[in-house]
């Protein structure tokens, strides 16, 4: 009786499997067509068609349903190997789902089959486990850093930029931005007993648009920082006790896009550097060296300079943060001046400012999407000490050198810097890596001079505000491909001597080397031919830039690199790639359909910038790897859903991702962008991983020293669910690296909330830690009272939908007793 019922259950749950079989193959079917009509894979065709009648037998309780099945796996199984090979990442879609349901098969043979279902039962299952075993092997495969080459590094000369040592006293660990460290006590063979030393809390918690993105200072016995609302604190290096803070209140209306305060500039006045070089103007032939102490009895002789998202540069005494009362008003200086009404949150400072022969030379972000006719994105530089305006360069109007003539504006709408510069007191030069005119994704109104110097490096010289020289790394850019990374300073090897020369890295992937005396590249940089068409055709460069020194980006989509769950998901991608515009890099906006953008605009590289080991002379860049599925939007298509600008009383109000329904207000189009291509139903990316790398690069020969997937996959997960799977999966990432002579490479970044140490030579992580909170910001390494210490914000990203934070957190060696 208790056998009959047993087997009665057992065929209820068969014949549900079926059914289950059945509804998962008519949309496999019904899809699959479609994707055959755009010219895709027959696979899920074939694939739901044997579903279907593996389902209607088992239903029927018929034990060829179950060999129908295990005929569809295996055919699957020899499929997804002829298409993807043993690409571990490219194998789950298309076989974790069918080997799930192979297991409710085998499940079910005892049902079908009584007699010798549980013998086949019991070899089916072996089976299955040992199929598992060989598919955790290629994916474990797929996940470990890959050395194509065997390189030597070798040390570079370093005039280029002083090396970090006890301090870091720019945003960059020096002027020449390499973000290394001389520190050595901290190394690889005893970095695993990395502790929390301290953590201090800025206590600037903002609500929704979360994102601090903070590198401190330490100068002295001081570390420096602001907090995501420009909130300017210092605290005791070896303690993390808090000395002083001051707060310019900052209304969140000014808030732009993030709340970000990427760091500060420390600066010191003549009589507080009797010695040696101010910090803000240390020769790049020297090392840099701690500021004199005690600290200079002058009020505001030594001071901490910082933009704030209300468009201020204030200035406060470094010694006890009180206002400096001999710079502009009270401590500040409004650099909106001269350039008309401006809309709360259209113009705000994110990035450090950059001190050049005691001159402040900032940029600023101005919110993008909102209107062609933005404020202007001029470039102003101030004098350190008392913040008067020394020049102005207004690209559209060369004839401007301060302010605008009386009832004029500085020119609405030009390129503006949102990242860091760089600069080099020897020359008297000034690295502005330069953004889109507003409007990123429609150039018919842009004019010469916007065209000529949009998605530029451009270098001013210091005195003057003039441009020396520009090198553009994309023409009529019309996809965000804006320079988000500071250039560093090197000194590039060649047949004829050591070079002055700065690395510039880009969103689309490419690295340029390029001699800073003159902007000439030192490496080779080839036009090649691009996709045309689109809706501005005749407004598309025939030709763009590519480096041949090195490149983070991948080969080009194809179909077969769609991604998702399980093979429903990955072939609601497979179309959407059939049916988008993609003829690969550059592809045109288009305004009938979506379009790829590949990479998208996170990078290749963004405002965390590349590390430079000048001993080994290696470049260590963290990347992103995704897609952006984009369309171009009419006006009145956008009006009808609410898509108003910054200030309209219209507007939305809300997150949202950059890009997703911004206005563009002023030209035909408004833009939406589907970041990182992810799918509305899982939150998962359509593309396959890794989605994030970093790689050691050789700066001689441009040849990859090892490259490997960055990020776990413990805190992403369908449906927004973390998964809690310690998997390099390679992960989207924002911030950058610092890197030692001891070996190391310190970064976090990554959205799995850890930070970690590497092994230069390897690329193998050899100590990570969980932050509270996301790690979006780069990290600093400094030595107080003979201890080094490794500091990092936790602050989180809404972008990144990492846990908002406002934490500071050093680690160090337990200390001796």
């Amino acid at each position: 009786m208790a056998r009959s019922k047993a087997h009665g259950l057992g065929a209820v749950l068969v014949r549900g499997f079926g059914i289950l079989l059945i509804l998962l193959g008519l949309p496999l079917i019904i899809g699959g067509g479609w994707l055959i009509a755009l010219g895709g894979s027959p696979y899920y065709v074939l694939a739901g068609l044997g579903l279907v009648i593996s389902g209607a037998m088992l239903a029927r309780l018929k034990a060829s349903g179950a060999w129908v099945y295990i005929g569809v796996f295996a055919a699957t199984f020899l499929w997804a190997l002829w298409e993807v090979g043993l690409n571990g990442w490219a194998l789950v879609p298309r076989l974790v789902a069918p080997a799930v349901l192979l297991v409710g098969v085998i499940l079910s043979l005892p049902v079908l089959t009584p007699e010798r279902g549980r013998r086949l039962a019991l070899i089916g299952g072996g089976g299955f486990v040992v199929l598992t075993a060989v598919f955790s092997l290629i994916v474990g495969q797929a996940n470990r850093a890959s050395a194509p080459d065997a390189v030597q590094g070798a040390a570079l000369a370093n005039a280029a930029g002083e090396t970090a040592g006890a301090d870091w006293p720019a945003y960059g660990g020096t002027h020449g931005a390499q973000r290394f460290s001389a520190l050595t006590q901290i190394n690889r063979d005893n970095v695993g007993q990395l502790e929390r030393a301290w953590t201090f809390r800025t206590g600037d918690l903002p609500e929704e648009k979360w994102g601090a993105e903070t590198t401190p200072l330490k100068v002295g016995d001081t570390l420096y920082l602001c907090s995501a609302r420009n909130v300017l604190i210092a605290l005791d290096a070896g303690t993390g006790q808090q000395r002083w803070r001051y707060d310019p209140q900052v209304s969140d209306d000014w808030i732009p896009y993030t709340a970000a305060c990427r760091g500060v500039a420390y600066y010191e006045t003549a009589s507080a550097a009797t010695a040696q070089p101010a910090a803000g103007g240390v020769p790049t032939s020297t090392p840099a060296r701690t500021p004199a102490t005690p600290a200079p009895v002058a009020a505001c002789a030594a001071r901490i300079i910082e933009g704030t998202l209300d468009g201020r540069l204030i200035a406060v005494d470094a010694r006890n943060g009180r206002p400096c009362a001999d710079f502009g008003v009270d401590g500040a200086v409004d650099i909106k001046t001269g350039m008309g009404d401006v809309i709360p949150g259209m113009v705000s400072i994110t990035s450090a400012p950059t001190i050049v022969r005691d001159v402040i030379v900032t940029g600023h972000q101005v919110l993008d999407g909102q209107y062609r006719q933005a404020p202007s994105g001029v470039i102003k530089g101030f004098d350190a000490r008392t913040g008067e305006l020394r020049w102005a360069w207004d690209m559209a109007r060369p004839d401007i050198a301060g302010l605008p003539p009386e009832g004029q504006t500085y020119t609405r709408g030009t390129p503006n810097m949102w990242t860091t510069a760089t600069g080099d007191d020897q020359l008297g030069l000034v690295y502005l890596p330069m953004g889109n005119s507003a409007a990123d994704y429609y150039s018919s109104q842009r004019s010469a001079l916007e065209n000529q110097y949009a998605t530029s490096l451009v270098a001013l010289d210091i005195n003057t505000g003039r441009p020396a020289w520009s090198f553009q790394t994309v023409h009529m850019d019309v996809w965000d491909y804006d320079l988000g990374s500071q250039a560093t300073l090197i000194d590039y090897p060649s047949a004829g001597g050591v070079t002055p020369a700065i690395l510039l890295p880009s969103k689309q992937g490419d690295l340029y080397i390029l001699d800073r005396r003159t902007g000439r590249p030192l490496t080779g940089v080839q036009e090649r031919p691009v996709p045309q068409g689109g809706v501005e055709a005749a407004q598309r460069s025939k030709t763009q830039p590519f480096s041949l020194f090195h490149t983070l980006a991948k080969k080009r989509l194809t179909e077969r690199d769609m991604w998702g769950m399980s093979p429903i998901d990955q072939m609601v991608c497979r179309i959407g790639f059939r049916q988008a515009a993609y003829d690969g890099p550059y592809t045109p906006p288009t305004a009938d359909r979506r379009w790829i953008q590949y990479p998208g605009y996170n990078g290749g590289s963004d405002w965390g910038g590349v590390a430079v080991d000048p001993r080994r002379g290696w470049i260590i860049a963290n990347y992103n790897d995704m897609p952006n599925f984009n369309r171009l939007v009419p006006r009145a298509v956008a009006d009808k859903a609410g898509w108003f600008p910054r200030g309209d009383p219209r507007e939305k109000k809300g997150p949202a991702a950059e890009g997703a329904g911004d206005p563009q207000q002023g030209v035909p189009y408004a833009i939406d962008v589907n970041a990182g291509w992810r799918m509305g139903s899982t939150g998962m990316l359509c593309k396959q991983p890794p989605y994030g790398g970093l790689r050691a690069i050789d700066i001689r020969t441009g040849r990859t020293v090892w490259d490997r997937p960055f990020g776990t996959a413990r805190k992403n997960g369908p449906f927004g669910i973390p998964s809690m799977l310690p998997i390099d999966i390679g992960t989207p990432n924002n911030g950058g690296a610092a890197v030692t002579a001891g070996g190391l490479i310190f970064i976090a970044a990554a959205t799995d909330d850890l930070i970690r140490a590497v092994d230069i030579e390897t690329g193998k992580t050899v100590w990570q830690d969980v932050l509270p909170a996301g790690g979006q910001a780069n990290p600093i390494i400094y030595e107080q009272n003979g201890r080094q210490y490794l500091v990092i914000m936790a602050g989180g990203h809404h972008f990144m939908e990492t846990p908002n934070g406002d934490y500071v957190i050093a680690y160090a060696l337990p200390e001796r007793r």
